[in-house]
């Protein structure tokens, strides 16, 4: 079963743009489904999966090229990448836009081949697992804090209990577990991690002990939510601070932890510059911590932290989908005064707070006022160009309905990210 992807529009755009387009995104996440199901009949499809093919495109790029001609997809372009200088001379003889469809699903050493090969012919998207309005087949937009833009979208949006929001945070949102007839999840998660350890880990970033890795992923995944310490996590983990670093850009550049930056501004000047991480997919982070079931994780003491990384990861992809740079940032500064996500674009700051309540109270907007001096730079010694406008701000909780909660901040019902 096929479920209809908001990437489909920004695929069809930048080949119609770029003769190289670029799908990258974690394992399963439907990279070569969503290609083929927008594929004309007469474009070739070959898979670097195939050991054969495989050692064809790497110890003979040439002759690779020969044997299959454009217009192509080409899967798991990170194991040849052999055969990215000859298709950059390909598309600057012909100039043909959206000859070469390329997915990855491992960008640690991949993007620098595809940045020096192929700069300026290559439009890089990113695809990540299923949003709730793909799960839900409804229209994907850029999540806002605008309440008119929430007010027109409420009436087409069903409402969701705690329990049902939970059972997605633990199913997670690989698309074969929405298919008719879809594996056991345990069974999937313990397949997954061992082709990612195998294939990615192992033959990919040339990381020797898999064992220590996989601890590594557990470490991390404890941690959705949380600031990063690479001494602390190294540590923990029996690795060496700049080992640990290491690791979790790999992590990162496999799509599987996104680290967002704190949001600073020179009148701001208590903010600190430590990221986030955030896993992404709630279901393979809650199988890493062997969790058994959606009702011990939502009675659990990470549930909140959950339910954050899962709004996190709900409001990253209606960017990402719709082929757009997620422009999220958090706030912290020096007296541990916190905002859970900032939405920046425009010159508007929008701040969000995430509460897994269904009334939190005006409380949960207490350090909102936090980055108000950024709108007055003036009255602290600054420049008027660091002015930034405040925008709407917003609490996603488990409110049952969109409400106001003073002039400028609204209650959003976590169903409605």
């Amino acid at each position: 079963m096929y479920i209809k992807r908001a990437l489909e529009d920004a695929v069809l755009r930048i080949s119609q743009t770029f003769p190289v387009l670029l799908v990258t995104g974690p394992r399963q996440s439907g990279k070569t489904t969503l290609l083929k199901q927008l594929a004309d009949a007469g474009r070739t499809y070959v898979t670097l999966d195939d050991p054969d093919v495989r050692r064809l495109a790497q110890e003979d790029p040439a002759l690779f090229m020969q044997r299959y001609a454009p217009p192509m997809i080409i899967d798991e372009i990170q194991y040849a990448p052999q055969i990215l200088p000859y298709i950059k001379m390909r598309v600057d003889a012909t100039h043909q836009r959206g000859d070469y469809w390329l997915t990855g699903s491992q960008m640690f050493h991949m993007m620098k081949n595809v940045s020096e090969s192929l700069a300026g012919r290559v439009g890089i998207i990113s695809l990540l697992g299923l949003s709730l309005s793909e799960i839900k087949g409804r229209p994907t937009e850029n999540f806002t804090t605008d309440p008119e833009r929430l007010l027109k979208r409420i009436g087409a949006v069903d409402k969701m209990g705690l329990n049902d929001v939970f059972a997605l945070i633990f199913k997670g949102a690989m698309p074969t577990l929405y298919d008719d007839n879809p594996p056991e999840l345990e069974d999937f998660y313990r397949s997954y991690i061992n082709t990612y350890l195998q294939r990615d880990i192992r033959d990919l970033t040339q990381v020797a002990d898999e064992m220590s890795f996989y601890n590594f992923m557990t470490i991390i995944a404890a941690r959705t939510a949380c600031p990063v310490n690479y001494d602390a996590l190294a540590k923990e983990a029996g690795i060496s601070a700049p080992t640990a670093k290491k690791w979790l850009s790999i992590l990162v550049s496999s799509h599987l932890v996104a680290l967002v930056q704190g949001y600073h501004n020179n009148v701001l000047k208590r903010a600190v510059k430590t990221p986030v991480l955030y896993w992404l997919d709630t279901g393979l982070c809650a199988y890493l911590l062997k969790w058994s079931s959606s009702a011990t994780l939502e009675a659990g003491p990470m549930s909140g932290a959950f339910f954050e990384s899962w709004v996190f990861a709900e409001i990253y992809k209606s960017y990402l989908h719709v082929g757009k740079e997620p422009p999220l940032y958090y706030y912290r500064d020096k007296d541990k005064r916190e905002i859970d996500i900032l939405l920046y674009s425009d010159g508007i700051l929008c701040p969000i707070e995430v509460k897994k309540s269904a009334s939190p109270g005006k409380g949960a907007l207490r350090n909102f006022d936090a980055i108000r001096p950024v709108a007055e730079p003036e009255r602290f010694g600054e420049l008027t160009q660091y002015k930034v406008e405040i925008g709407p701000g917003a609490v996603v909780c488990m409110v049952n309905d969109l409400l106001p909660i003073d002039a400028k901040n609204w209650y959003v019902p976590v169903w409605l990210v």
